[in-house]
């Protein structure tokens, strides 16, 4: 009877822990994924990030995104874990075998060719920093060194900013881009002053500058 006891107390237990994962992950922002292949990407990356902020939770990834998993997406999980020994069945193991599954060759060969062409075009340094870093890792094999990395972002960066930090031969990324992010606060303040030294120009020089000061 004791040993009946503690099996109903063990799963009651474990249901109440994974009701509990659950509703932490939900309420701080992690959706529920149903196998739709065009957000799966984002969806993984979101569901990591929010774990890894959540206390206790880094030890249970798996069990927490297995949770968020719904209808064609938990199916295929069933299925996958069947086939699968269970010393196998770990996080770095589901990021692998999801990303095979909704994760296809198609859409990494298009990330790869948004991020050859990314330039900065009307963004802020820091937007296009966030959207450089997005997609680079479908083209590690064309940055694999930082310094390669380097030149790529700056190639996409405005021919004026470029011009500005081109003879920095930065090979570390993050000092490129701070580089960069405190050359675009200089160059407004550049243009002021620009600015205001032709329209100083101009009232030195204004016609009554021509004929000896005013009459």
């Amino acid at each position: 009877m004791l040993r009946v006891l503690e099996r109903v107390a063990g799963a009651s237990t474990g249901l109440v822990g994974r009701r509990s994962i659950s509703k932490r992950l939900r309420s701080n922002g992690a959706e529920i994924f149903k196998g739709v292949s065009c957000v799966a990407e984002y969806w993984l990356e979101a569901t990591e990030r929010i774990m890894d902020d959540l206390d206790g939770i880094v030890e249970q990834k798996l069990k927490g995104a297995v949770l968020l998993l719904q209808d064609e997406a938990y199916q295929w999980w069933l299925t996958v874990r069947e086939g699968t020994q269970a010393d196998r069945l770990t996080w770095d193991f589901f990021k692998a075998t999801f990303q095979g599954k909704y994760v296809g060759a198609s859409y990494v060969d298009t990330r790869r060719k948004e991020f050859l062409n990314l330039t900065q075009g009307n963004k802020t340094v820091a937007e296009y920093e966030a959207e450089f870093l997005r997609p680079s890792r479908y083209a590690c094999w064309i940055v694999a060194t930082e310094y390669e990395c380097c030149v790529l972002f700056k190639d996409g960066l405005p021919d004026e900013l470029h011009v500005m930090i081109a003879s920095q031969r930065e090979r570390d990324f993050m000092t490129l881009v701070e580089k960069a992010k405190i050359t675009e606060d200089v160059k407004p303040s550049e243009r002021q002053n620009r600015e205001k030294d032709r329209g100083r120009n101009k009232r030195d020089f204004g016609p009554s500058s021509y004929f000896g000061g005013p009459m």
